[in-house]
């Protein structure tokens, strides 16, 4: 029995070796690993704020615009990840025309901006030089994450500049603690954090959070590697997410300081006690059509905290949809390709 078993483990042994072998050899053809290919032009900046302008073939079927705005603390790259797990590849050929924004890299100068800059400065800028440019009084908006709740505060300030809002797994009510992310904010000393690293929040220490939120999916990625490292195209697959997960920009001190302490902390705007450079942000000027997608699966942004808004804005032209996956799967799922995405063009559409 015990010669059976070291022969069996031996065999094993020899397999696993001849594997990585074969990775190695893959792994060496890989010359570049490439995200965010689709053609686009830079068309605005203003400091290390960039606003892109995707290019098409052939002509919208949309004439009123899109600014697609992601969260600040990651990269809008995911949303087009590789030709066929890109969101906006897939909007782009459901006749969208879509501008994006590129919240850039801070560094120490930027320690001191706030979410006043963010909002009511870079996307508000953003926002009016494609209303002004392409002639149209509203644009269609579309935010993700965080990025979709600083759209819905931008755009209960300023609800005549936006034709419809969509924002896709955004947090909005942090009331909750069924997440570990939602916990930890509340207890955090964020003044010491930002006072310790010279006004900037490091991408580093962000990124181990949500690591931490579910190690066990860390511990089995890297298992699964082993089962995946032969394959050319799925090694690709995996080393493109990995490349984009690790591309985590530092954060403003200051931003993060009102972020956390004024919406996860003290849950202000659902209870509608945010205050944003002077703007009092009631939701129920949120009133342009608004389609609020979730993700059932979502460990970082839970359901409870997403869907409230419906109850709370003014439109009455809402819609819930909920998106079956996690909150990445949102934007790099095969299902997100082939059906949300044309559910959300099409929305869009029917209302322009």
């Amino acid at each position: 029995m015990l010669k059976m078993n070291a022969t069996g483990i031996l065999e094993e042994m020899t397999k696993a070796s001849e594997k990585l072998a074969k990775g190695y050899e893959v792994l060496q053809n890989i010359k570049e690993v490439e995200i965010g290919a689709l053609p686009k032009e830079l068309v605005w900046q203003n400091d290390l704020v960039k606003l892109y302008h995707y290019k098409r073939e052939t002509p919208a079927k949309c004439k009123i615009p899109v600014l697609v705005s992601f969260a600040i603390m990651n990269r809008q790259d995911v949303l087009d990840l590789q030709p066929d797990r890109s969101m906006m590849k897939k909007l782009l050929e459901e006749g969208l025309d879509i501008y994006i924004m590129d919240w850039g890299y801070p560094q120490k100068q930027h320690r001191y901006l706030t979410m006043e800059d963010y909002i009511l400065g870079f996307m508000n800028d953003a926002v009016d030089f494609i209303r002004k440019t392409t002639k149209n009084d509203k644009i269609h908006k579309m935010g993700i994450c965080q990025g979709g709740t600083f759209s819905a505060i931008y755009a209960s300030i300023f609800p005549e500049k936006f034709k419809t809002l969509t924002t896709f797994v955004a947090p909005y009510d942090f009331s909750g603690n069924e997440c570990m992310l939602y916990r930890w904010t509340k207890d955090i000393d964020i003044d010491a954090m930002i006072e310790a690293n010279d006004g900037i929040i490091p991408a580093d220490m962000i990124d181990s959070g949500f690591s931490m939120l579910k190690p066990s999916a860390n511990a089995s990625k890297y298992i699964n590697v082993m089962n995946i490292i032969q394959d050319e195209d799925k090694m690709l697959n995996y080393l493109r997410m990995e490349k984009w997960k690790a591309d985590c920009p530092d954060q403003s001190g200051e931003m993060f300081r009102k972020y956390i302490k004024d919406l996860w902390r003290d849950n202000k705007l659902i209870k509608g006690e945010f205050v944003l450079g002077g703007h009092q942000v009631n939701l129920k000027n949120l009133n342009m059509p608004f389609l609020n997608i979730f993700a059932t699966e979502d460990n970082i942004i839970p359901n409870n905290s997403t869907t409230p808004i419906n109850d709370v804005i003014g439109s009455k032209d809402k819609e819930t949809y909920a998106f079956p996956g996690g909150h990445i799967g949102v934007f790099v799922g095969a299902k997100s390709q082939k059906e949300l995405a044309p559910k959300v063009a099409k929305w869009v559409l029917d209302r322009s």
